[in-house]
């Protein structure tokens, strides 16, 4: 190598920018403070971008920051994916070893796709989560490491950044709340026209308030003189300040070259085109140099110096010799870490690349290709592919360039960096025709190709067709998002089908279009899964088989659930054991597992999810980890087990982080708040909401959110904030692909804020539209909530005149649904009780006895919410229907609804509960009594001894049948004890209550000891 040499145009003085590099050492002195600082540092090429993050960052590393550089490499015209954030995270491990060891600890396999360093990544299926997976650990490794120190991760030459990059990029600068860390990017503003894919980019990031943008301007005078004073070490003469800020208009680098070719005495370069003054300098060098600088200028950003010298076939004292002149002129510049070279500034680089003849441009492409093929240690190994395809195919060799490009499409994929496969892969093609046949029958899908199973073939020995590289395509266009190029990558792949008898590849690629379909909003997919159920139909068992028939049951289970989606998903269990596929397997199982609780067999059908849980979590499946942590406690939710559900969603929100399973998590969200609001535990759940909504990264997350946000601001009795939330999830939802699980809750929803509003006559038009639609089995989850709230639409509008007409239409076509809809589950038996007292109340005929009934089926249920507003009903009924011997059950039942409406906030229900008790002279409070306070705070709060027992229990943390053991009484009138002590604290939960029983030292420890296991 080199050791120290001499360059003379970089000015030793660091020019103007005061205003800049204070926004950067402000921005440093937030992070430190635990705010971590995006900035995006544009101007034109040579406007001194770099020279102000190396002062930055000189700057920051004396003030204690750790600096992690890292460059966007371009080879040609093709970029390396993630290859700043390599770099950097390279640089980051050097300064940091042991915390960034620590920081990414267990999930090694998957970060390794970044920083190889860390081991080999793990193979397996690629699914729409991978990446997302991928940045979200990546963030979770940047908080993790900046937690204790500072931070400056800076990424240059963003313009010419990789899909990939810019992707993580852009996920870092959305998601990062926490660490010490300052993030910059630097790009060249002049070369951002209107379809550069940067630009794009810039406009989404431009509108986060959160990232700061920076323009450099070219120097004035002043400051061009004081360049140059500082080039030539003393003081300019005007004129010739005058002549090199005219030529060069304030652009630092051409001040620079200015300067030394005045200097010099190179007249030639104050007249002549920018383009030949930068080229005068690398011309004025000896022809071995000049050399040298052209077969850098073709290699790409940076050179190592052994893939130099096999290139430039020199004696080594030669290319040594040449090399110096190079960098002592300010050609060239040793690299950053001392390897190799690279061209001290990228627009010298382009002007000498531009120079190259085309001939000699190939030439140059072959000899890096033929260097690296016969020592491959020449360039990092998570270069090698990407670099040795380029070269191959600017050489304009097909029969090299098509297995190059292959395997460098291959590396693309281990790699999560979807967008260049498919770049890649469409190189291909576009060499398929032109590589010999020979080079092509030596090509494996073995090799190369990965998404379309065997299928009896041998893919070690049959060759790889083009429809291989369809079918890779189309999948790496779906996983980054090009889901349009991808769509029609399908559509000629059928086309080109329909002249061959392949049924299983053309199902394959029907079922490959029903998603994208289904993604890009163009319908529900149904006709291309339907198009390859027939194409599959007969056949035998084959792994593409399994596939289709579990699509098949899974779009059957969320859109129309039936003894046909069950047979579907028996199938496809079946055929993908048969095969070994064993993640359409789980897949199957677990929809399998949820048509069954549907279909009535409720402990057979969550024993099959359950077991899929486990053992996808044991072998750490992460795509069917985040789905068995999404479905079965949305089923155990719909049977009413909402504190199940919960205990396995925290569970999932915890494996979905550690996982970084982003989308999952928005879904283990949505479903947490649904299970938090049956548990009456609504600040929770409006929390959950929330997060699900800025979570998710498709609509239906977002959706749930909003829908659970409705429930609560109409419960709350904000009806116009309900309304907006409303809007949003309708609006998340779209038009273009219903399900019921999305539709009948917004029915439900649009129905009470009709009615809320006094809207009956529209409330009714949409439960006619949902009535003529009918409930598809299965849904009764749905259906039970949406004709509860009709009836009590009705119910509640009994006395108004308006409401006359029509009401008995309206009430027989409730009544015809409850008929319909199944009861096999406890909470959905109790709707139905609820909604026939409702019709009752609408008829005017409601009684106590239909409203006790009611109050006890929901007594064990744990819902609070349902509990208070029935128990107001039944107080209603008592006082309305009863003699005067029922007023201290009527308030008892009144205080209970009272409590549990003024904890949740749910202030209609609370309204209605004072007024009642006011019209009816009834004390909602417990008399006081004169006289010294009771010495037993259980006495004050209202509790009977056997109360008193049964909360002693519930403190140890018994269940309802354990404390039924204890107490020598039935599990139900345990949940009957249970209920009214939750209303006499004022709690919406059991562990509400033990915290009170806790706080106010109910009882000694020793009492809460638990005995042997009941």
């Amino acid at each position: 190598m080199l050791g120290a040499v001499e360059t003379r145009s970089v000015s030793p003085v660091f020019v103007g920018r005061a205003e800049e590099l204070g926004t950067l050492h402000d921005a440093l002195v937030r992070a430190r403070e635990g705010e971590p600082q995006a900035l995006l540092i544009g101007g034109e090429a040579g406007v001194g971008k770099t020279r102000l993050v190396e002062e930055f960052a000189a700057a920051a590393r004396h003030r204690g920051a750790v600096i992690a550089l890292g460059g966007c490499v371009e080879i040609g015209a093709d970029g390396l994916p993630f290859a700043p954030f390599s770099t950097a995270l390279r640089a980051l491990r050097r300064e940091l070893p042991g915390e960034l060891a620590a920081a990414a600890a267990g999930q090694e396999e998957e970060l390794a796709r970044l920083l190889p360093e860390l081991g080999e990544s793990r193979a397996g299926r690629h699914d729409e989560d991978g990446m997302a997976r991928l940045f979200e650990l990546t963030a979770r490794l940047l908080e993790r490491v900046t937690a204790e120190h500072t931070v400056v991760l800076a990424l240059e030459d963003l313009h010419w950044a990789d899909a990939s990059t810019r992707h993580l990029l852009s996920y870092l600068l959305r998601t990062l709340r926490t660490g010490r860390l300052v993030v910059l990017a630097t790009y060249r503003s002049d070369d951002i026209h209107r379809r550069h894919p940067l630009r794009p980019l810039l406009a989404e990031l431009d509108r986060l308030r959160t990232i700061r943008r920076l323009e450099l301007a070219r120097f004035n005078r002043d400051e061009v003189c004081r360049q140059v004073a500082g080039i030539l070490a003393h003081e300019p003469e005007p004129d010739r300040v005058d002549a090199i800020f005219e030529r060069s208009d304030g652009n630092a680098f051409f001040v620079e070259e200015l300067a030394v070719a005045a200097h010099e005495g190179c007249r030639t370069g104050l007249t002549d085109s920018l383009r030949d003054l930068l080229l005068v300098r690398v011309e004025g060098l000896p022809e071995s140099a000049q050399q040298v600088a052209r077969i850098v200028a073709e290699g790409g950003s940076t050179i190592e110096h052994r893939l130099l010298a096999a290139v430039a076939r020199l004696a080594e004292d030669d290319l040594i010799e040449a090399l110096r002149g190079a960098v002592n002129a300010s050609i060239l510049a040793p690299a950053p870490g001392g390897d190799g070279y690279r061209f001290r500034h990228s627009l010298v680089r382009e002007a000498v690349s531009d120079d190259l003849l085309p001939g000699e441009r190939s030439r140059l492409n072959r000899r890096y290709a033929e260097a690296l093929e016969s020592d491959p240690a020449l360039v990092p190994a998570d270069q090698r592919a990407t670099r040795l395809a380029s070269y191959w195919y600017h050489a304009h060799d097909a029969a090299k360039a098509l297995p190059a490009v292959l395997e460098a499409s291959v590396e693309a994929r281990r790699r999560h960096a979807y967008s260049e496969q498919l770049r890649l892969l469409e190189r291909a093609m576009e060499l398929w025709d032109a590589a010999p046949d020979a080079v092509r029958r030596t090509l494996r899908p073995v090799d190369y190709a990965e998404v379309y199973p065997p299928c009896g073939c041998d893919p070690a020995t049959t060759a790889l067709r083009y429809l291989d590289l369809l079918a890779e395509a189309a999948v790496a266009g779906r996983l980054c998002g090009e889901r349009e190029r991808a769509l029609k990558i399908t559509k000629r792949a059928l086309r080109l089908l329909e002249d061959e008898h392949d049924p299983l590849r053309a199902a394959w690629f029907w079922i490959q279009r029903s998603r994208l379909v289904q993604r890009l909003a163009r319908g529900d997919g149904w006709k291309e899964i339907a198009t390859a159920q027939d194409l599959v139909r007969g056949l035998p068992a084959s792994e593409v088989h399994a596939e289709v028939l579990a699509t098949v049951a899974h779009w059957s289970m969320l859109r129309l659930p039936g003894p046909e989606a069950l047979t579907a998903a028996e199938r496809a269990v079946e055929y993908a054991r048969m095969v070994g596929a064993d993640e359409i397997e789980y897949n199957a199982r677990l929809t399998l597992g949820g048509l069954m609780v549907e279909a009535g067999q409720i402990e057979a059908g969550l024993a099959h999810m359950y077991d899929v849980r486990d053992e996808v979590v044991t072998r750490g499946l992460a795509a069917v980890v985040g789905r068995s942590h999404v479905n079965l406690p949305s089923t155990l939710e719909g049977i009413g087990r909402s504190e199940d559900s919960v205990d396995i969603l925290r569970e999932g929100l915890r494996l979905t982080c550690r996982m970084g399973l982003t989308e999952s998590e928005g879904w283990v969200r949505g479903n947490l708040a649904e299970s938090l609001i049956s548990l009456g535990r609504w600040e929770e759940a409006a929390e959950s909401a929330v997060s699900a909504q800025r979570q998710g990264q498709t609509a239906a997350p977002y959706g749930s959110g909003a829908s659970t946000l409705a429930f609560l601001a109409l419960a709350r009795g904000e009806v116009s904030e309900a309304a907006r939330h409303l809007a949003e999830a309708r609006a998340s939802y779209g038009p273009h692909d219903p399900m019921p699980q999305h539709d009948l809750p917004i029915s439900c929803l649009t129905i009470a804020v009709a009615a809320a509003q006094g809207r009956l006559a529209e409330a009714r038009a949409e439960l006619a539209r949902t009535l003529e639609s009918g409930f598809p089995l299965g849904t009764q989850r749905y259906a039970w909530p949406l004709l509860l709230q009709a009836a009590t639409a009705e119910a509640d509008a009994r006395a108004l005149p308006a409401a006359r007409d029509g009401r008995e239409q309206v009430l027989d076509g409730i009544l015809s649904a409850v008929k319909r809809l199944t009861t096999h589950a406890p909470v959905w038996l109790a709707h139905e009780q609820w909604v026939r007292a409702e019709l009752h109340r609408a008829e005017g005929r409601s009684t106590p006895d239909t409203w006790s009934e009611v109050v006890t089926a929901f007594e064990p249920l744990s819902r609070p919410y349902d509990l208070a507003r029935v128990r107001y009903r039944l107080a209603e009924s008592l006082l309305t229907c009863a003699g005067e011997d029922e007023r201290e059950r009527a308030t008892e039942l009144l205080r209970l609804a009272h409590t549990v409406a003024r904890h949740l906030g749910a202030r209609p229900l609370a309204d209605a509960a004072t007024a009642l008790g006011r019209r009816a002279r009834l004390p909602l409070t417990p008399a006081t009594r004169p006289g010294p306070a009771p010495a037993d705070p259980a006495e004050a709060l209202g509790l009977t001894s056997r109360e008193r027992d049964v909360l002693r229990l519930v403190a140890a943390g018994h269940t309802n049948r354990r404390i039924a053991q204890e107490l020598f009484i039935s599990p139900k009138t345990a949940s009957v004890h249970v209920s009214n002590i939750l209303g006499k604290l004022g709690v919406s939960g059991r562990g509400e209550a033990a915290a009170v029983a806790h706080r106010l030292g109910l009882f000694r420890a020793e009492m809460l000891m638990p005995g042997p296991a009941g």
